[in-house]
């Protein structure tokens, strides 16, 4: 996805009115979803809750193209969703089994079971080569599919609250309740560097271009980080007292940056500076008392568009506005 010269300068000054009404919607599930992934160009959706299982929609076409669940499940329980870089694969997992599947044909690739401890984050490469797995304890497993090797990296002290993968399967990135988040080589698991929080690390994200690196902590400090040299470049300049992370997505040409929260809000920073651009609330879950909705996950549509996807089970595009 390319971008035009003139799109930093259009961003110079942002609306500071808080948008609530989408340009396009569509609902993917009926009530309530637990998880969401949207791939980067925002074509592709998965989406889990309770009554429709797993479902992998194509957005351009407005078409479920498919729906999957866990062997064996009375009831559908996945809360965790990834979608490999090249739209070519999708990781689901419940708490204790974790499942790959292609996008192409829809056939499922292999079920895995993990121990006693729960899983609590995923990630997945390119061509389903490599998957990441973040669980309750201190642990992260990194497993490349064709060679059987799993690798557990022992780098944190305490639970692994998020994790991300480069699209090669090469790097990770996780963060803890150990107040750290460490960047990380999955052929050694050596540390390449760690990026130190006051409180608990709860979100963490990799730009897929190898240039940034996304970490946020329990509190307010969020923060972007070149991953050539280890050098913070922004920290992002929020004025809530505590603000919580539940989805973020860097643009295609760096300069962006794209996060959703729990609390209904969807907000675009400027990289360099960490300044709010420009600020969105998606829709409420119907009935929801008070009017709450959890973002579960945002892309770049292009230059003057972005899609959500909510726990409200909708798909929402909104609209990138200039002054």
């Amino acid at each position: 996805m390319k971008y035009p010269v003139f799109f930093l300068s259009l961003f110079l000054v942002a609306c500071n009115k808080v948008e609530t009404q989408p340009i396009a919607h569509w609902q993917h599930v009926a009530d309530v979803s637990y998880a969401a992934a949207l791939s980067s160009d925002g074509r592709y959706a998965v989406v889990s809750s309770v009554q429709d299982g797993i479902a992998f929609w194509d957005i351009e076409q407005n078409a479920l193209l498919y729906q999957w669940r866990h062997q064996d499940a009375t009831e559908n329980l996945v809360f965790n969703l990834a979608l490999s870089e090249d739209n070519s694969h999708v990781l689901t997992a419940d708490q204790h089994t974790f499942a790959l599947w292609r996008t192409n044909d829809g056939k499922n690739v292999g079920y895995w079971q993990t121990d006693a401890f729960s899983i609590r984050d995923i990630a997945v490469s390119n061509n389903g080569e490599h998957l990441l797995i973040g669980k309750s304890d201190n642990t992260v497993q990194h497993i490349t599919l064709s060679s059987g090797r799993r690798l557990d990296f022992l780098g944190h002290t305490e639970r692994i609250n998020s994790v991300a993968m480069s699209p090669n399967g090469r790097y990770a990135l996780t963060g803890s309740n150990d107040y750290s988040a460490h960047l990380w080589d999955t052929q050694t698991a050596q540390i390449l560097y760690s990026f130190i929080h006051p409180s608990r690390v709860t979100k963490v994200a990799l730009d897929p271009q190898g240039r940034y690196a996304f970490t946020a902590d329990s509190q307010n400090l969020a923060q972007i980080w070149n991953i050539q040299t280890g050098e913070r470049i922004s920290q992002l300049q929020m004025i809530t007292r505590q603000q919580i992370f539940s989805a973020v997505r860097f643009s295609a040409d760096g300069q962006y940056l794209l996060t959703g929260a729990p609390t209904r809000s969807l907000v675009l920073w400027q990289v360099a500076t960490g300044k709010e651009l420009q600020r969105w609330r998606v829709s409420p879950r119907v009935d929801s008392r008070p009017a709450s909705a959890v973002v579960h996950a945002v892309a770049f549509l292009d230059v003057e568009r972005i899609i959500s996807e909510s726990s409200s089970g909708l798909a929402e595009v909104w609209k990138i506005t200039y002054e």
